[in-house]
């Protein structure tokens, strides 16, 4: 594959992601990204809005952010959660504030995470051995503040670069031959699958069939940015009328071009990060248990949402949780809230 080709194609979906990233958000949205940002002071380069909450625009539920700087230590907190940030990212927290949504105020929730602009450029890479990070923001978010037009340019690059990662394991992972759709859909089964996630891996058909569009788009673009040779049958066509790969219809068929030899070294090197995924997951999720900003407010929220039984965390709640979960769960327990 040419290099002028590999760059026209990184070109054309670097203004796809940007399309993207730019996109309009509601107000609430955009005045807790500027919280977030406020709170992690001039070290935050950006905040990126994604999650079910954008693709499905409401706000009734928990809005997702990442909040990215240019230091750990840049996001406020001990010096030890920090730490634990550089070794294992992201940080995660939860976060409550009253807001105006439409012409009146009301309360809107969010988890945040955070890592470094450089982590996250790492954790989108290629060479990353852990799939969560290309592989949750190939699928489309939002810039909801950045710091400069430098900061700007690189959370894109890092956005691109997921795109396109996450399109050589769908090459990979998928059928000999398909549509867009059939590629994204196989490679989220798979990501889902090495996960600890609540949702079915089914889950990933509902993130691709919203943007169908965009998704058929994408692939055959990153492929050419990847160096993954490609052709494409256009319905109608036949085989016979195959060509490399430069775009298509969501109808149109996609045949990456992948030696078995290849194929069988880059399964092996899935296979890899197929072990870790889960263990990784868990140690993020014993970190969490000891560094969630605002852990007890989550819970409590979650438990109303899910049974209608509210608390009202107490101080000690608050800055012991660890502590107070034993007492918690009894309560809990005790009223049937948890069986």
């Amino acid at each position: 594959m040419s290099r002028g080709r590999a760059e026209a194609a990184r070109t054309a979906l670097a203004q796809i992601i940007d399309g993207e990233l730019e996109r309009a958000v509601p107000e609430a949205v955009a005045a807790f990204a500027t919280l977030l940002a406020e709170r992690g002071g001039p070290g935050v380069a950006g905040v990126l809005f994604y999650g079910s909450a954008l693709r499905d625009d409401a706000l009734d539920g928990v809005l997702d952010f990442y909040v990215l700087t240019d230091r750990s230590g840049d996001w406020p907190g001990p010096a030890w959660v920090a730490m634990a940030g550089r070794l294992l990212p992201p940080n995660v927290g939860y976060l409550e504030q009253s807001l105006a949504v439409g012409p009146a105020k009301r309360t809107v929730r969010a988890k945040f995470a955070v890592m470094t602009l450089a982590q996250f450029a790492r954790g989108t890479s290629a060479a990353s051995m852990d799939t969560t990070l290309w592989a949750r923001f190939s699928q489309p978010c939002v810039r909801v503040h950045c710091r400069s037009d430098a900061d700007a340019s690189a959370i894109r690059d890092a956005v691109v670069q997921a795109v396109v990662t996450a399109s050589r394991w769908a090459a990979v992972l998928g059928p000999p031959s398909g549509t867009a759709a059939d590629y994204w859909r196989a490679l989220y089964k798979a990501t889902y699958s090495i996960e600890l996630r609540v949702e079915h891996s089914s889950r990933g058909v509902d993130l691709v069939s919203r943007h169908l569009g965009r998704y058929a788009t994408s692939l055959p673009l990153a492929w050419d940015v990847a160096g993954v040779a490609s052709c494409v049958s256009h319905p109608g066509a036949g085989h016979g009328g195959a060509q490399r790969a430069d775009g298509g219809s969501i109808a149109t068929t996609l045949e990456p071009t992948i030696s078995p030899q290849s194929r069988r070294r880059a399964l092996r090197r899935w296979a890899l990060r197929a072990r870790l995924g889960k263990p990784l997951n868990l140690l993020r999720l014993t970190k969490a248990a000891l560094t969630f900003d605002n852990a007890v407010d989550y819970v409590a929220w979650k438990i109303e949402r899910h049974s209608g039984y509210r608390i009202d965390p107490t101080p000690f709640q608050r800055r012991h949780p660890l502590l107070a979960a034993p007492a918690l769960y009894w309560r809990l327990r005790s009223r049937k809230v948890l069986r």
